[in-house]
């Protein structure tokens, strides 16, 4: 007679013994601890990529040397950059992404939770490669954060290794967050949830998802290239062996333009969920906020060589990508009328989330139609490589970007937290963040205008005067920060209790799917406004 051996249930005593301490975050796989993870990564990053930015401002402060040496200047230029957009933006989308994502469309946790931790616990390793060449022989990389050919093959110094090192990890950290985005999307919504229900962060990110794992894998190609050339006696970009340097900048934008795209994308979706939240309102015309985010990412293919008008493309290929870009402006336009159609006749209120979501409109749309004039192909003759580009990408990613984290910190602290953060000192922090952006980057237009070039640590005296200017308005936006931090950790460490709906009236869907139950036990569809 066979005899039946009743199975034991399985215990999984990580359920009920969950680690502690430093292995709780090291071998995490819950989606909210590893987004906090990425969160105050990107946060720690943003201070020492701003801590560079002050070195620069420093040396600019009046014409002459003063500070720093001309290589050190460039080194601290490139690694500034590659920090605040690998490092700081990017890796602050994603830890939003993995903590309202599931939250957002009723999953119990991103789809490959244990990709998830690896694709986080790279990260401090490529930015220690990365900030560990500044201490080599020879210095740290000094080409720009674009790393333009010959300038990072026969010229760069011989920590270039390990810049393309990091800069691999880094996309192969990209890459993985953004297939675990689009699995997750895709086959963990709640029953009754359809695309065109989805949040429009979800949205966002799930467009922003399909943008990085096309051209991630371009970019790797591109800094592969430049190693082996460096290193291996191939000539991919050198003239002398039969390569083109004018190739590297067409591999390199064809990469740069989308992943521009990727650090403001998710900033939409971010101010689609707050500016109807605060303004009491449902987001006016939804569906064409989808597809003009479609519309956007598609048309961010077809423009990459509007940063190359300079280097002698025939006059055909200049008017194809000069209408291309401008047409971008249409789709963008369609969502800055939408937020405002949102506002009209609200019952709005303004605490600090919609303080930043409001200046995120603003700004973002003054660095818009600087963009704008940029694609002007005979204008951008003269304003190439000034300080008026300067001042137009970081309006966009400091005023456009860094501004959304900073409202989407506010919007959903309370619900990360459990507690209310101090509303008057984050309105302080709005209120100088506001003003010294400005002060900071606004003069720089007039600086490009009249003929500054960027990545110069010295100056005619003629531009004197207004650098100054620049450089308080730098050091005031960066000693600002630190209020943000402030609030951040009084907040976490205790305060007001927050209500179910901190926001009362708020419409976002964040609020209304109950977040740990598993998203098959719905009965009935989440309740969507």
């Amino acid at each position: 007679m066979t005899e039946i051996v009743r199975q034991q249930p399985i215990v999984d005593h990580h359920e009920h013994h969950p680690p502690a301490g430093i292995k709780r975050w090291l071998f995490t796989t819950n989606h909210k601890d590893i987004g906090t993870l990425y969160l105050l990564f990107s946060l720690s990053m943003f201070f020492i990529g701003g801590a560079m930015a002050m070195v620069i401002r420093a040396e600019l402060f009046q014409p002459g040397l003063q500070l720093v040496e001309p290589n050190f200047f460039n080194q601290m230029t490139t690694v500034h950059g590659l920090i605040m957009v690998f490092g700081a933006v990017m890796p602050a989308f994603t830890g939003l992404a993995n903590w309202m994502i599931p939250l957002m469309i009723g999953a119990p946790d991103m789809a490959l939770p244990r990709m998830n931790n690896w694709s986080f616990w790279i990260l401090p390793f490529a930015f220690s490669l990365l900030l560990s060449s500044l201490f080599m022989e020879g210095g740290g990389p000094n080409f720009g954060w674009t790393f333009y050919a010959p300038l990072s093959t026969t010229y760069s110094p011989a920590s270039t290794g390990l810049f393309v090192f990091a800069i691999h990890i880094m996309g192969i950290s990209s890459i993985m967050g953004a297939i675990n985005v689009v699995v997750t999307i895709i086959n963990m919504r709640a029953p009754g949830m359809t695309y065109m229900k989805m949040p429009l962060f979800v949205w966002t990110w799930l467009i922003t998802a399909f943008l990085l794992i096309a051209v991630m894998p371009v970019l790797a190609g591109a800094v592969t290239m430049v190693l082996t050339d460096k290193y291996f006696g191939t000539s991919f970009f050198d003239a002398a062996g039969g390569g083109d340097p004018v190739m590297f900048q067409h591999i390199f934008w064809f990469f740069g333009h989308p992943e521009v795209y990727i650090m403001i994308l998710p900033s939409f979706g971010i101010i689609s969920a707050i500016i109807p939240a605060f303004s009491r309102k449902k987001l006016f015309g939804y569906s064409s906020m989808v597809y003009a985010t479609a519309s956007i990412a598609g048309l961010s293919f077809l423009v990459w060589a509007h940063h190359m008008f300079t280097t002698g493309m025939p006059v055909a290929a200049e008017l194809f990508f000069m209408y291309c870009t401008m047409l971008i402006s249409v789709p963008t336009g369609v969502k800055v009328f939408n937020w405002v159609a949102t506002m009209w006749r609200g019952s709005l209120t303004f605490e600090a989330p919609m303080l930043f979501a409001i200046a995120f409109i603003v700004l973002f749309t003054i660095g818009g139609f600087s963009g704008l004039m940029l694609a002007i192909t005979p204008a951008d003759f003269q304003y190439h490589d000034t300080y008026f580009v300067v001042a137009h990408f970081h309006y966009v990613l400091v005023s456009g970007a860094i501004f959304s984290i900073m409202a989407a910190a506010y919007y959903w602290l309370p619900k990360w937290t459990g507690h209310m953060f101090n509303e008057r000192l984050a309105q302080w922090h709005f209120w100088c963040s506001l003003i010294s952006v400005n002060i900071l980057f606004f003069p720089m237009h007039f600086l490009g205008l009249a003929g500054m070039p960027r990545r110069i640590p010295d100056y005619a005296l003629q531009f004197a005067d207004i650098n100054a200017v620049v450089s308080v308005g730098g050091f005031l936006f960066g000693f600002s920060q630190l209020l943000f931090v402030a609030v951040v950790v009084k907040c976490i460490r205790g305060g007001e209790k927050a209500a179910s709906k901190p926001w009362e009236g708020a419409e976002g869907l964040e609020w209304t799917v109950p977040s740990p139950a598993p998203y098959h036990t719905f009965s009935t569809p989440p309740k969507i406004d």
